[in-house]
């Protein structure tokens, strides 16, 4: 007698006892069934208990003594636990069938129920390798700004499209082969229902071969609200922290399709910045004269250039005998002039300002709100809220030395200035009762 027979017969043992006591052979039939599916839980409770006491807990001990977190990222994602119920499963598919021999119908049943719970068994472990490898990864620096999270993505849409057809073609009997060449039918309705998601995946390669986005870039789409950093890119989305710490989330082939803003090249390059303008009253522009020559010959950082320059000047009328009793005529000064050499003068000489970039001060087109004068230079902090008390108190300065040159910025008139100008008119025109 094989090994196989007189398991046969051990598994009929309690039936073939009750027999023999006179019992009936079909209800023996079914007590020897349940005897032997409750021994079969007993072993496979105690299987378990014994793969989650010692292999999985020496395979927790084994991960925390190796260098490499990859086997620490195992556990997390429940590879062991997966793992571990292979053995168990294998004990029930070669012992069930000889349980069920006397039930044809359960057995296909039975057939059926193991093979859908092996084929969720097979995408289990690989979903739990493949989170493995994208938190591994993560710890890496060359990996930190990659889309990681996509291409995970599309192998687990990958993995449960095969799954599906294996479990469609397990559900309806057909061979695996001939019902995959039966979905090229329906590949239209299949396109038209995946169709952002393969968007999305046609995006994700995109944006990781051209580089346009990575995680912790700093981006701006009005569109959706988003103005923050990037914290998660998928297949479907992309994840975008705010400065208000809130949360918005942008289809990624939008990042394809429409405009946005990136920030990552001011973030990379060796200042940020900053472009400012105050308008000035057009009214307040002047010639200087003598007089505010020796006034303004005070201020430090442009005295020297204010004598180079009146003497280039002085040369230039006396050679070609120039008219000065009317200021118009000849080569002249002006406040303006004077005061945009003074702020260009003091960027240059401040501490946070990008000496190796642009320092520009210039003029826009006058508007109704007078003379645009602004502001162009870089400052070498570009931290947020560094680079805004840089701005700031390059500004608080600008705007408190302009009363300095005799001009004026324009500011629109608010309903205080409009009563105080009615209160002094009608002061003026009351007659006084003196006179």
């Amino acid at each position: 007698m094989n090994i196989e027979e007189g398991f046969k017969n051990l598994i009929c043992l309690f039936k073939t006892l009750l027999i023999d006591q006179g019992v009936n052979p079909t209800l023996a039939l079914y007590l020897n069934l349940l005897l032997n599916i409750l021994v079969l839980i007993l072993i496979i409770i105690g299987i378990n208990y014994l793969i989650k006491t010692f292999v999985i807990e020496a395979f927790k001990s084994f991960s925390n003594k190796t260098r490499t977190t990859f086997d620490d990222f195992l556990i997390k994602t429940n590879f062991p636990k997966y793992i571990g119920q292979i053995l168990p499963l294998v004990i029930i598919y070669l012992t069930v069938p000889y349980i069920l021999v006397d039930f044809p119908l359960a057995i296909k049943a039975f057939y059926f129920l193991i093979d859908i719970y092996i084929i969720f068994l097979i995408v289990w472990i690989i979903r739990s390798i493949l989170r493995t490898t994208k938190s591994y990864l993560r710890t890496l620096e060359s990996f930190k700004d990659k889309p990681v999270e996509s291409y995970i993505q599309v192998v687990m849409i990958i993995v449960w499209l095969f799954a599906f057809i294996f479990i469609i073609a397990e559900i309806t009997g057909k061979d695996v082969i001939n019902f995959i060449i039966s979905l090229g039918a329906a590949s239209a309705i299949l396109l038209l229902i995946f169709k952002d998601t393969i968007l999305g995946f046609v995006a994700s390669i995109q944006v990781s071969v051209n580089d346009i986005v990575r995680i912790g870039d700093w981006i701006t789409f009005s569109k959706y609200g988003a103005d923050g950093t990037v914290t998660e890119i998928t297949l479907a989305t992309v994840r975008v922290q705010n400065f208000d710490n809130t949360f918005t989330s942008i289809p990624t082939y939008s990042l394809i399709s429409e405009s946005f803003q990136n920030w990552r090249g001011m973030q990379e390059s060796p200042g940020r910045r900053i472009k400012r303008s105050v308008f000035i009253k057009q009214n307040s522009v002047k010639f200087i004269t003598p007089e505010d020559f020796e006034k303004y010959k005070n201020i430090q950082l442009i005295s020297s250039y204010l004598e180079d320059r009146q003497n280039e000047i002085n040369d230039y009328n006396t050679t070609n005998q120039i008219d000065k009793n009317l200021p118009l005529n000849g080569r002249n000064q002006t406040n303006l002039g004077i005061f945009r050499k003074y702020i260009d003068t003091y960027l240059n000489n401040h501490s946070a300002v990008h000496k190796e970039m642009y320092i520009i001060v210039r003029h826009l087109q006058p508007t109704e709100h007078g003379i645009p004068l602004e502001v162009l230079c870089f400052s070498r902090d570009k931290r947020w809220e560094n680079f805004e008390y840089i701005t700031a108190d390059i500004f608080d300065h600008i705007i408190a030395a302009v009363s300095y040159f005799d001009l004026q910025l324009f500011e629109a008139p608010s309903g205080d200035d409009i009563r105080d100008y009615f209160n002094k008119t009608n002061l003026e025109n009351t007659p006084n009762k003196n006179s």
